[in-house]
């Protein structure tokens, strides 16, 4: 007899209460106008941002609540997938909706992150939205910052309206919350930059180089040379002449040009000296030439040959 082959069909694999943990979370999660939530942007438009609170209900942010900055464009600056911090306005906007405002969260939450990013001296790219006679306003995170016209740039700033619009490179300097003051640093970072590049360019010197230059300032001590480049090195009194002189201005000028040999480069600073290119300079007699009463320049053939080196 035959025996019938038997299909088992698999069990359906059971569902476990773990199976519904965020939806049993969410369902005894109560939510108060007044919290500040955290939420992922599922969908931007004009009007407004939609975002995913792992909850039952779904978070809105109205455009006019995302951001205080005059060039905040939601459908520019807001991506899917974005985490967002907002605080409840609405626990429940008529619609099923949490109403959320993103500005009334960073007037709590942003003091502290502008904070972490003075000590940890972090830069920004910020574009400037406004001037004033002062300086620059920019905003980060959603709080207007201001940059004074003395940390612009690393030259003096003539007209600030030149820079509306830019972006700049920025580093917060000052943050206080009592007065809600963020003052930003354009010109700190240029100051490191400006610096590193003068190492640079310092370190591919080497001593016993001969260079030329022009006096820009004489003192007491001695003489600094423009070397070109924004490097200048110092000539010291002693290492300016053979002969004994009390102060540099007895044998140099400020914007004289000058010969001088790199002496030595040490932690940025280069000393140079113009002594010893006199020094090393072969001694060179030059003949001595007789006037004769009927005009003709003359030097004897016998001194010329005295002085033939060969």
């Amino acid at each position: 007899m035959d025996t019938e082959k038997v299909t088992e069909i698999p069990e359906a694999p059971t569902e476990s209460m773990h199976d519904y943990a965020k939806e049993l979370e969410a369902s005894f999660r109560k939510i108060n106008e007044g919290d500040i939530l955290s939420g992922t942007v599922i969908a931007v438009s004009e009007a407004e941002v939609i975002v995913d609170l792992n909850y039952y209900a779904q978070g809105i942010i109205k455009a006019e609540e995302m951001s205080k900055a005059p060039d905040f464009s939601l459908m520019d600056d807001v991506r899917i997938g974005d985490t967002v911090e907002a605080t409840v306005i609405k626990a429940d906007d008529g619609q099923g909706n949490i109403l959320l405002s993103r500005i009334l969260a960073n007037q709590v939450l942003a003091w502290d992150k502008l904070e972490v990013y003075r000590t940890e001296g972090r830069d920004f790219e910020l574009k400037i939205s406004g001037v004033t006679n002062g300086g620059a306003i920019c905003y980060l995170e959603d709080m207007r910052g201001f940059i004074p016209a003395s940390q612009l740039s690393l030259n003096y700033v003539e007209d600030v309206n030149d820079w509306l619009h830019k972006m700049v490179k920025v580093r917060v300097i000052t943050v206080d919350r009592t007065k809600e003051k963020l003052v930003l640093s354009a010109k700190v970072i240029l100051q490191e930059e400006a610096k590193a590049n003068r190492n640079r360019k310092i370190s591919m010197i080497i001593p016993g180089s001969v260079l030329e230059g022009k006096v820009e300032s004489l003192t007491d001590f001695g003489a600094f040379v423009n070397l070109g480049d924004g490097i200048s090195g110092l000539v010291h009194v002693s290492q300016i002449s053979q002969q004994r002189i009390k102060k540099p201005s007895e044998v140099l000028t400020v914007g004289e040009q000058v010969k001088v040999k790199v002496l030595k480069v040490n932690d940025g600073k280069i000393s140079l000296s113009i002594k010893a290119l006199e020094e090393e300079a072969p001694v060179e007699k030059i003949a001595d030439f007789e006037y004769q009463s009927e005009g003709e320049l003359t030097t004897s053939l016998g001194s010329l040959f005295a002085n033939l080196k060969i």
